[in-house]
């Protein structure tokens, strides 16, 4: 069994409730539940939250909420692996048998089945712990600087200055969208940005964090030109 975990609490500080905030139409939540059912990789699309109004909003898209998830694991210190494995302990103890936990998040509206299915090929395609979303910086990190404490910059790396970018390593970080994952790896607490794990790489323009009012309004337009 293939199964889809979206963790969603309801404590969101700079965005209230964002997971289930109206985004484009819909509930935020919403539409990476509709992109997992229209991938056809899953076999039960979960919803792991602590809040009763997620939950509800969550069902009426077709995902199911079979559990509530412990006040320990809804704080603003609960990491993802720690919940995934948490949800996937609790399948085990149902019995169920299970080949892949994909945990995808709440606030990843521009995720597409094919990159879901992208993601599922990776995972399968070797001895691969996870296999999850990056993309590129936009910029080369290597040409970054930062403020000096007595004034003025200086860079971080400033025995890069000569090189041409061209030349420069190329510098990845998590999409924040997807994170397919095997079950003992989730439940063993695995760190997921290490050699056992396969990028999947996403194009910089359908990528954006939703942390902030901000990040929100760059996911709207974002959403609209491209989705």
């Amino acid at each position: 069994m293939n199964i889809a975990v979206i963790p969603a609490r309801g404590g969101s500080k700079r965005i209230p409730q964002k997971n289930i905030k109206p985004f484009c139409g819909k509930p935020m939540i919403a539409w990476p539940i509709e992109t997992a059912k229209q991938s056809g990789l899953f076999d039960h699309i979960l919803i792991s939250t602590e809040d009763q109004e997620i939950a509800e909003v969550a069902k009426t898209f077709g995902a199911e909420v079979p559990f509530m998830r412990p006040a320990k694991l809804a704080d603003d210190y609960a990491g993802t692996i720690e919940v995934i494995g948490h949800a996937v302990a609790w399948m085990q103890a149902q019995l169920w048998p299970l080949d892949a936990v994909c945990c995808i998040y709440a606030t990843a509206p521009l995720i597409q089945p094919e990159d879901l299915k992208r993601g599922w090929k990776a995972l399968d395609s070797g001895d691969w712990s996870y296999a999850f979303s990056v993309t590129e910086y936009a910029s080369p990190i290597f040409r970054s600087f930062k403020e000096h404490p007595e004034g003025g910059l200086e860079m971080f790396f400033p025995e890069k200055w000569e090189m041409r970018s061209q030349d420069l390593p190329v510098a990845l970080h998590d999409a924040a969208q997807f994170y397919w994952g095997r079950p003992e790896a989730w439940v063993k607490n695995l760190q997921i940005f290490d050699k056992h794990s396969c990028p999947v790489k996403i194009p910089t323009w359908r990528v954006q964090d939703v942390d902030t009012p901000e990040d929100w309004r760059r996911a709207e337009l974002l959403f609209r030109i491209f989705a």
